[in-house]
């Protein structure tokens, strides 16, 4: 009997602590946007001034490694009055006000999930200033993370079930079911989409561990491997008398930066590519990820062939693709 009682009072107390978190737990509507795009609320004046035009050389600077020029965000404006309701669930927004605080900062979830939401406050001109200098790069790679990771759930609703890169390299990513093998050879695998105006590529391929050793030639070594990679497996239209090959443009370096690919130490390159003896070009994105447990790099390229078409949304799922990387055990 006693035993009966205190189980009885156990279930009395979960089941009133699980209303009470219930109780305390804040519903959130889903976010919503589009792809790449920033709410800023900001009153008119200061929007079409000195504070405005800071703004925009933040969050619309252009993309790197570009054909046309594209920002980074497209941003839409309000003032502050009309932001309420279905407004305030946009996935990504920039709050900027003259107040009687001075604040930097990026906060997640305020009025929907998932969404981040920088805020900008300041007493002044130069306070705001400052303050859109200071949190720029933190909101920047928030509201850009926030955008890949809507891209893969997205994208995980219909998956591609080929299995080329698990037998070839060990490795799985969620691939959107858009995409399919064109072209599977040793240490090589090409997946590509058809898009409206062109196509979505993915490549993988591994070099061997002690590749890009030496970081005086790591550039050249990167343009020396693509473009020899090109040459084996990527070739372009045929024109008599002249091979036409996919190759590294010769006008402009490539951009390198070190990153993270779903956890793995990589190095992150964008670039254009172009066909060589044939007028034929677009951006790239590569990952030169250090799988030291199998002593080689392995690496992912992203590109798109898509003449006078906008690229950035379409880069973002490249990214978004090839993060989500895993390899098998």
């Amino acid at each position: 009997m006693q035993k009966i009682r205190i189980l009885v009072v156990l279930g009395v107390l979960i089941f009133s602590s699980c209303g009470q978190n219930s109780k305390n737990q804040r519903f959130l509507p889903p976010s919503t946007g589009a792809v790449n795009s920033v709410m800023v609320v900001m009153e008119n004046d200061l929007w079409q001034g000195a504070i405005g035009d800071k703004v925009r050389e933040h969050f619309a600077a252009r993309v790197l490694a570009v054909p046309q020029s594209e920002a980074i965000f497209s941003l839409i404006q309000i003032p502050p009055q009309i932001f309420s309701g279905a407004v305030t669930n946009s996935r990504s927004v920039l709050y900027v006000q003259q107040d009687s605080l001075s604040i930097a900062h990026v906060k997640t979830d305020v009025y929907a999930s998932p969404q981040k939401v920088a805020v900008v406050k300041g007493r002044n001109y130069q306070e705001l200033v400052s303050n859109l200098d200071t949190v720029a790069s933190k909101a920047i790679e928030a509201f850009r993370s926030n955008e890949i990771n809507e891209a893969q759930k997205r994208f995980k609703r219909s998956l591609n079930r080929e299995a080329d890169l698990k037998e070839e390299f060990g490795i799985v990513m969620d691939i959107p079911s858009a995409y399919t093998v064109g072209k599977h050879e040793n240490n090589f695998v090409w997946i590509d989409r058809q898009i409206p105006k062109g196509n979505m590529n993915i490549l993988a391929y591994t070099m061997p561990g002690n590749s890009f050793s030496t970081d005086s030639t790591f550039v050249r070594d990167i343009v020396k491997m693509r473009d020899s990679i090109g040459k084996l497996f990527i070739p372009g239209p045929d024109v008599p008398g002249k091979q036409t090959y996919m190759v590294t443009e010769t006008a402009f370096a490539p951009y390198i930066f070190p990153a993270e690919v779903n956890g793995y130490q990589a190095a992150e390159v964008r670039g254009i590519w172009e066909m060589k003896n044939y007028p034929m070009a677009g951006p790239f994105l590569t990952y030169i990820i250090n799988d030291k447990k199998n002593n080689r790099k392995l690496i992912l390229e992203g590109f798109i062939f898509a003449p006078s078409a906008n690229k950035r949304d379409d880069l973002l799922e490249l990214e978004a693709i090839m993060k989500t990387l895993e390899f098998e055990e």
